[in-house]
């Protein structure tokens, strides 16, 4: 299981995802799920991938050689696609052969062979975007009125999301909300866990900052426990059930 967001506010992009894998209780192990492509001046892309692992990786690896999306035309690559949209094509592209030439063999041993990926960034000339792709190989924009996208093991975190993002929620804002969510979704679910990686662009800079917050990461750390706490005193600031605070009526006796 995994869990990683994409936001995309008025200010600029952030991407973050979790590197836990689970394949089983006793086979935890960590693999990079935000790929990023980061071309200064050119093209800043960033890439989440949820699902079955070997799915995923065949696809990107398909992209890196590059793919032909008509018969005749030149190959491909995240590198070289004229646009945002076109990059979203070709995962899609990708992902969706991937997922035909190997379902057969693993749904035979009944194995899982759904996987989904964001996708995000800006190529020079174009728009700054966000796109959803799914395992058929179609795929959805953000728009404003609902500023980010998940994939994995979204429940969650997507009540934080939902009712603390906006689109002109600061940048850095909305990178606080994200690793909340990651906090959230962490304490219910031992499958997601860091570090995690996170690519963040702003808008009129097309070159990314990418990092690690390791597990023992000093912000994220405090964020955790400021926010365990912040939902405990809001719990208790609320007024209890009126009906509860009277002394306990006793059942009529019956006759």
């Amino acid at each position: 299981m995994t869990y990683c967001v994409g936001m995309l506010v008025e200010e600029g992009l952030a991407m973050i995802a979790d590197t836990r894998t689970n394949a089983g209780v006793d086979n935890i192990s960590s693999y990079r799920k935000l790929h990023v492509v980061d071309r200064p001046g050119d093209r800043v892309l960033g890439v989440c991938t949820a699902g079955n692992l070997s799915v995923t990786q065949t696809a990107l690896a398909m992209v890196a050689e590059g793919v032909n999306l008509h018969v005749g035309e030149t190959p491909e690559t995240l590198e070289t696609a004229p646009s945002l949209f076109r990059c979203a094509q070709l995962l899609g592209h990708a992902l969706r052969e991937t997922r035909l030439s190997i379902a057969p063999a693993m749904e035979a041993d009944s194995l899982n062979v759904s996987a989904s990926m964001l996708l995000g960034g800006q190529v020079a000339g174009g728009q700054m975007g966000l796109y959803l792709i799914y395992s058929q190989g179609n795929f959805i924009e953000i728009g404003r009125d609902t500023p980010y996208l998940q994939i994995g093991e979204l429940k969650y975190g997507k009540p934080i999301l939902e009712s603390g993002l906006a689109y002109d929620t600061p940048l850095a804002e909305a990178v606080k909300l994200g690793l909340i969510s990651f906090s959230t979704t962490m304490r219910s679910n031992v499958a997601v866990g860091a570090p995690f990686d996170m690519l963040t662009l702003r808008r009129g800079f097309l070159s990314g900052d990418v990092r690690r917050i390791e597990a023992d990461d000093a912000y994220f750390t405090d964020l955790h426990e400021q926010w365990t706490r912040a939902q405990s005193a809001a719990r208790r600031a609320m007024p209890q059930p009126p009906w509860m605070n009277g002394a306990p009526r006793l059942a009529a006796s019956r006759g």
